[in-house]
C-alpha cells in the first residue's frame, strides 16, 4: 500500500510508453516477451483512443487496460487471441462493432491490493454503456490451473474457483466484478504455460444496450474500380511522391470510385538518392518510408472517401526484407497483405523473402483479395480466397518486359474464369535510369471478368492504353457473379471434384 498516493485514472497517451514498458516488463515477469511494442500502442491509440485506460500513481504507470471494438458476429466463441485482435495492426477493430473486447489488463506488482483493477473494469463498463455496445468480452487466463491440471479438468477448476475452494488471481477477480463464464477455450493464447493454454471466455452484458435502428443501406452491388497506371519518374523527395499519390487518389475519387489500386513498388523513384548503394541496400533504405506512406494512404482513404489498395512497398521485419501492402479502408482501418512468392531476381538483387499470410479482407463492398504480381501465377492462392467468398481480386504488379506482363495478364484472366470473380491489375510504366534493377517498366492496367453470357465475350471489362500514364475506371456488378455461381453455363467452383482433390492452407499460413 502506498501512503498519500495521488491516483489518476485517465486515457493512455503515446508519451506514456516509456513508463508503460517498464511497468509491463515488471508485471509480466513470467512472460518476459509479452509486453506491447511502442508501434502497437501507437496503433491502438490512433484507432481507439477512448478504449485505452491507465492508472497513474505519482507519475508512474500502476495499471493499464487495453481494448478494441469488434463485430462479434464474425467470430465464434472458439476464437484464438491472435485471430480476434487482428494481429499487430488490430485489423478487427471497427467502430461498427457491437462488443468491447478486452485485449489486456494488468496491475504493477507494487500496487496490487489497492483495488486498482476494479477501477479499470468500471471504466470499461462506463465506456461500453456510453458507446451503446452489447457487452464486454475477453479471454481470461487461469494462471493457477497449471498447479491442478494433473488432477482436475478446466471445467472442474472453474467450479472450484466459483465456490472459492481455489483462488485464481485472474478468474476470481473477474467473477467478483460481475463477469460470467461464457466458455472454456483451448489454445487461446500460445505460450501461456501457466494456464496450459486454456482460457475462460468472460462476458459482462450491458443492460442499457438498445439495438440501433437499422437504416436501409444494403451492400453495394455495382462497385466502381479505379486503377492507376503509374509513371515511374525521378522525384526529388518524399513530399513530391505524396503529391503524385494524392493527385491520383483525388482524380479517381472524383468519379465516386469505391477502390483505387496502385502498382507494386510504386515508391521506387525514391531509390534514386541511394544509387551509390547496392540494390539490396537501396531497397532497405526505401523501406524506411513505408510506414509513413501507409499513414498517408490511410489519411487519404478517409479524406477522399475511397478504399485504397496501396500496391506494395518494402518492409523490414526482424532484419529481413518483405514486399507488403495495405488495404486502407475509408472508415480509417487498414489491413496488411504480403507477397508470398519472390522471383529469383527479387531474391538475388534485393534479398527479399516471401510472406506467410493468405487472406481475404472485408470491405464495405464485400470480400476482396490481393495478390502481388508473381503470386497471381499460383492458382492455389486465389482458389483459397474464392472459397472464403472473395468477389474481387486486385493484382498490383511490376514487370519490365512484355513477356513478364503477358504472364501476369494471362494468369489474371485465368483466375477470373476459374474462380468466378473479377480481377483488376495495375502496374507501372516508364523508366528510372538512376535506379539499378528497376530501369524500365511495361504495363497495361485492366479489369477481367469470368467468361459467360452476362460478361464481355473476351473476358475484358476494360483496359488502359499500354505503356502510358493513365487511370482506368470500370464498374463491376457483383449480382452477375451470384447469377453465374447459380446458373452459369459452366460452374467452375460448384463442379470441383472435391472427392478427388482439395486445396487448403496448412501451418502458419492459416
Amino acid at each position: 500500500m502506498i501512503d498519500n498516493a495521488k491516483i489518476e485514472l485517465r486515457h493512455l497517451s503515446v508519451k506514456d510508453y516509456k513508463e508503460l514498458r517498464i511497468s509491463m516488463i515488471e508485471s509480466y515477469e513470467k512472460m518476459p516477451d509479452g509486453y506491447w511494442s511502442e508501434q502497437e500502442i501507437r496503433t491502438l491509440i490512433k484507432k481507439f483512443p477512448e478504449g485505452q485506460f491507465c492508472i497513474v500513481i505519482d507519475e508512474k504507470i500502476a495499471g493499464c487496460a487495453l481494448s478494441i471494438i469488434v463485430d462479434y458476429s464474425k467470430f465464434d466463441d472458439n476464437h484464438t487471441y491472435e485471430k480476434i485482435i487482428g494481429g499487430e495492426n488490430f485489423s478487427t477493430h471497427t467502430r461498427k462493432g457491437d462488443v468491447l473486447y478486452g485485449i489486456d489488463v494488468f496491475i504493477h506488482p507494487d500496487y496490487r491490493g489497492m483495488r486498482l483493477g476494479r477501477r479499470l473494469y468500471e471504466a470499461r463498463k462506463e465506456l461500453c454503456e456510453q458507446l451503446n455496445l452489447k457487452a464486454i468480452i475477453f479471454g481470461g487466463r487461469i494462471p493457477n490451473y497449471g498447479q491442478y491440471a494433473h488432477a482436475i479438468t478446466p471445467k472442474k477448476y472453474i467450479e472450484k474457483v466459483k465456490l472459492r475452494e481455489i483462488h485464481d488471481p485472474v478468474l476470481s477477480f473477474q467473477l467478483s466484478n460481475d463477469f460470467h463464464v461464457k466458455k472454456v477455450i483451448k489454445g487461446y493464447l500460445e505460450g501461456d504455460h501457466e494456464s496450459k493454454e486454456f482460457a475462460v471466455l468472460m462476458e459482462w452484458n450491458n443492460i442499457y444496450y438498445t439495438k440501433p435502428e437499422e437504416l436501409f443501406a444494403p451492400q453495394k452491388t455495382v462497385v466502381r474500380l479505379g486503377l492507376v497506371q503509374w509513371q515511374m519518374r525521378l522525384l526529388k523527395d518524399f513530399d513530391e511522391l505524396v503529391d503524385q499519390i494524392e493527385f491520383f487518389v483525388d482524380a479517381v475519387s472524383d468519379y465516386q470510385s469505391d477502390f483505387v489500386l496502385f502498382p507494386e513498388l510504386f515508391s521506387a523513384p525514391l531509390m534514386a538518392q541511394y544509387s551509390h548503394l547496392n540494390e539490396a541496400e537501396a531497397m532497405r533504405a526505401l523501406a524506411t518510408y513505408s510506414t509513413r506512406l501507409r499513414d498517408v494512404f490511410s489519411d487519404f482513404a478517409i479524406s477522399y472517401n475511397i478504399n485504397i489498395i496501396t500496391g506494395s512497398m518494402p518492409e523490414i521485419i526482424d532484419g529481413h526484407t518483405y514486399n507488403v501492402g495495405y488495404l486502407c479502408r475509408r472508415d480509417g482501418s487498414y489491413e496488411r497483405y504480403e507477397k508470398l512468392h519472390i522471383t529469383p531476381a527479387e531474391q538475388s538483387a534485393w534479398g527479399m523473402m516471401g510472406g506467410n499470410k493468405v487472406q481475404t479482407m472485408d470491405t464495405d463492398c464485400g470480400k476482396i483479395g490481393v495478390l502481388i504480381c508473381y503470386d497471381v501465377e499460383f492458382p492455389e492462392l486465389s482458389r483459397i480466397m474464392a472459397l472464403e467468398g472473395m468477389n474481387i481480386l486486385f493484382v498490383p504488379f511490376m514487370t519490365d518486359t512484355q513477356n513478364g506482363y503477358t504472364r501476369v495478364r494471362l494468369c489474371a484472366m485465368a483466375r477470373a474464369i476459374e474462380n468466378e470473380c473479377y480481377v483488376a491489375i495495375a502496374g507501372s510504366v516508364g523508366n528510372l535510369p538512376k535506379v539499378n534493377n528497376m530501369d524500365i517498366q511495361y504495363a497495361q492496367a485492366a479489369v477481367f471478368t469470368p467468361s459467360d453470357f452476362a460478361f464481355p465475350v473476351n473476358g475484358i471489362k476494360a483496359e488502359a492504353t499500354p505503356n502510358t500514364e493513365a487511370t482506368l475506371i470500370a464498374d463491376v456488378d457483383l449480382d452477375l457473379l451470384k447469377e453465374l455461381h447459380a446458373f452459369g453455363s459452366v460452374q467452375n467452383l460448384k463442379d470441383r471434384r472435391t472427392d478427388l482433390y482439395c486445396v487448403k492452407l496448412k501451418g502458419k499460413g492459416k
